[in-house]
């Protein structure tokens, strides 16, 4: 941007702000907003001073009657950035308790609630204020940090002697609104037992230069500035930010985000985090930085490939990438899950053999063939057979009788002689030759025959120069393997993003097993920015005593992990029958939508699809209108109808509130899913995976979460009631 153009940004706060107001007022903002962008000297624009503000670089413009816009307007500098919208009184009242300062050793800009001060209309506040945390017992909570470290940190000057008043945690959090986002989030991880050191790598400031605290327009590309404002250059970059408001997560970039975002690596990489810490934003802005930042060299036609396990989430991120990339940079990233790209790469390779999944009946047939070679004397039942083919002979790709001997059976819960190996290998003999004759791959098989297939360099030209994963736990060894071979070894050739917690499907593997080398570059996003703490406590609670791991043979903890938004605790509600759990739900929903909560920020989550659409239909049945989340299209928001979801197809999805129902014993954990097997590792395992689902589901709310049952109660509501 040249040094003669204005700078045109929007805040965090102004985003919110609009959209909480009617949405007949709305289109009113938009157009202010789109005309403000395109020339902010525009003689339509009139910029007034008012008393009533803290901060003289504040002024009020109309948008109409009754709605004020505050803008930040320096006298130096050429600068122009939205702060809030609202009614006129309250307009100005906001700007009456905020300010704008550049902060003098970190470089950002921070929008600071000012205090009240003597001679001010709320004199009790100010006695408050000067006595926070004052009956606190015990040490102050940052005695140990030096003013200096606090500066670092992004405290402002006048808030150090009252973050030294700070005794606990609830006495932070009292300050949570006199405190910059970025230093409050650094003092609460401090709080919960982080290093300083850890601290400082995720939140200090990097500055090194002397700042300048009349440069608005450099404390703007600051990366705490980044986190809240938003610098817009575009018409079409304005209008995805106004149409989607509750999507603002994706524009903007917590620091520590920023910098895995740019982290230029000679390897891969590898980020865990928490539901709700951003995973998948960092992946999405990464594949755009990578188009950005690598096209040097990597030749017009390289690309990158952004997967993931399911077809649902691929659909989700294409539809949400839209939003933060041009046409251009969307030509370069290829988004696609895994077993699409495997079937498309061996179609092309004229892949002799026909790709089947479990429920194929004529897969069915050769496992009826299989199991009529199993020895009586052994005396295994039929699940058996079925777990070890997926445990065990999949994933270790064995094809004979020494290679069975051989393979590793950890986590299986019937350990087997080698006697016992030798009488069992006919039926897993048996069922490869039974799909070799009728010319049939399992998925797994076919991915690992893609991965020989590159390796041998019989794949033909592949145009990719580095990958994308999300959802990283889910994938298996398999498909960890094929992407390996896919990428050439180099920069940045891998970024993989993963929670352990979030693992629904039965695919553990360890990345240095797939030949992917991860040492001194794995990171953890901490925070989380979705739900509430009261939320992700409950969901957090819920994996209580299950053992996860770090997708690299470690174990994962959720250490660190932190929610710093509050709210009302989930609700937890049995009835007596399906027909006042349906009441008291379409009651609510009612309730939420004369609040003017639009329908697409409601959910109402169950376990299976038979189960979804009975509610469905009960709840059309009284009117309210419903639309099922599709599983091959992404949502929109701008159709009607509340959502209706499985635990399945709702991951990577967020809404405002969110209903699960039907959280009975026998549906979660899906008792047929449980008793399939004989095993009591299996069943375990299986347990383990339907928590994580409600884990998931549970984290998908951002403001309100309901949880209902009728008559018994899941056993996992029960454990943490």
């Amino acid at each position: 941007m040249s040094d003669d153009q204005p700078t045109v940004a929007i805040s965090q706060d102004f985003m919110g702000a609009f959209a909480a107001i009617p949405r007949a007022q709305q289109k009113k903002v938009q157009e202010f907003v789109g005309k403000f962008r395109a020339d902010p000297f525009s003689a339509g624009i009139n910029y007034e001073k008012f008393h009533q503000a803290r901060d003289p670089n504040f002024r009020s413009v109309r948008i109409d009657q009754d709605y004020r816009a505050i803008v930040l307007k320096p006298d130096t500098g050429n600068v122009y950035v939205l702060l809030w919208v609202d009614k006129h009184d309250d307009a100005y009242d906001w700007a009456r308790r905020h300010r704008c300062d550049i902060h003098p050793q970190t470089g950002s800009l921070q929008l600071l609630q000012t205090r009240v001060e003597a001679g001010d209309t709320d004199p009790a506040k100010a006695e408050d204020d000067a006595g926070v945390s004052a009956t606190s017992k015990g040490d102050p909570l940052f005695a140990d940090l030096r003013d200096r470290e606090l500066l670092r940190l992004g405290v402002p000057n006048d808030r150090l002697e009252l973050v030294r008043t700070v005794h606990d945690e609830d006495g932070l959090e009292a300050l949570e609104t006199e405190l910059p986002r970025e230093s409050f989030e650094a003092l609460y991880m401090l709080a919960a037992g982080e290093s300083l050191q850890q601290v400082e790598q995720d939140f200090a400031a990097s500055q090194t230069a002397e700042v300048d605290t009349e440069d608005f327009a450099a404390a703007l590309q600051q990366p705490h500035s980044l986190r809240r404002f938003v610098v817009v250059e575009d018409d079409a970059a304005l209008q995805a930010i106004l149409e989607a408001p509750l999507e603002k997560w994706r524009v903007f970039l917590h620091p520590s985000q920023r910098r895995l975002v740019q982290w230029d690596t000679n390897g891969p990489v590898r980020v865990l985090g928490g539901a709700g810490t951003g995973k998948t934003v960092v992946a999405m802005h990464r594949a755009r930085w990578l188009v950005n930042h690598l096209q040097e060299g990597a030749g017009a036609s390289r690309k990158i490939l952004f997967t993931t396990f399911t077809a649902n989430l691929a659909t989700d991120i294409r539809e949400n990438l839209k939003k933060i990339c041009t046409s251009e940079e969307l030509e370069r990233i290829e988004v696609t899950h895994v077993d699409q790209w495997v079937s498309r790469f061996l179609r092309r390779n004229e892949y002799p053999g026909r790709i089947v999944y479990d429920n194929d009946s004529d897969f069915g047939k050769c496992w009826d063939l299989a199991l009529d070679q199993r020895p009586a004397e052994v005396g295994l039942p039929d699940s058996f057979y079925r777990e070890e083919w997926e445990r065990v002979i999949l994933p270790q790709r064995i094809e004979d009788r020494t290679g069975y001997f051989r393979a590793r059976r950890t986590g299986r819960g019937v350990a087997l002689s080698r006697m016992q190996r030798a009488a069992i290998w006919p039926v897993f003999e048996e069922l490869r030759i039974a799909m070799h004759q009728r010319g049939l791959r399992t998925i797994e098989d076919a991915t690992q025959d893609a991965a020989e297939l590159i390796e041998q360099g019989r794949g033909g030209y592949l145009p990719y120069y580095a990958i994308v994963v999300d959802e990283a736990q889910d994938m298996g060894p398999q498909g960890m393997r094929l992407l390996r071979q896919i990428v050439p070894r180099g920069k940045n050739d891998l970024f993989i993003v993963g929670d352990g917690h979030q693992r629904i499907y039965r695919r553990r593997y360890a990345l240095s097993h797939c030949g992917i080398e991860v040492r001194g570059r794995s990171r953890k996003l901490r925070i989380n920015y979705r739900t509430t703490e009261e939320t992700r406590r409950f969901a957090v609670a819920l994996l209580e005593g299950t053992a996860v791991d770090d997708l690299d043979g470690g174990d994962d903890d959720s250490k660190g992990y932190r929610s710093l938004m509050h709210g009302t605790p989930p609700e937890v509600v049995g009835f007596d029958s399906f027909d006042e759990e349906l009441a008291w739900v379409a009651q609510r929903i009612r309730e939420l939508q004369k609040q003017e909560i639009a329908d697409a920020d409601i959910c109402l989550v169950a376990r299976t699809n038979d189960r979804v659409t009975r509610y469905q239909k009960a709840l059309e049945a009284k009117g309210v209108t419903v639309r099922p989340v599709s599983r091959k299209q992404a949502d929109r928001r701008d159709q009607e109808g509340v959502r209706l979801a499985t635990m399945h197809r709702v991951k990577g999805l967020e809404f405002r509130h969110v209903f699960i129902v039907d959280v009975n014993d026998g549906v979660i954990p899906l008792r047929y899913a449980v008793e399939s097997s004989e095993d009591e590792t299996e069943r375990r395992a299986t347990r383990d995976s339907e928590r994580a689902l409600l884990h998931v589901a549970a984290t998908r709310a951002i403001n309100g979460l309901y949880v209902t049952h009728t008559s018994s109660p899941s056993p996992f509501l029960t454990a943490i009631a």
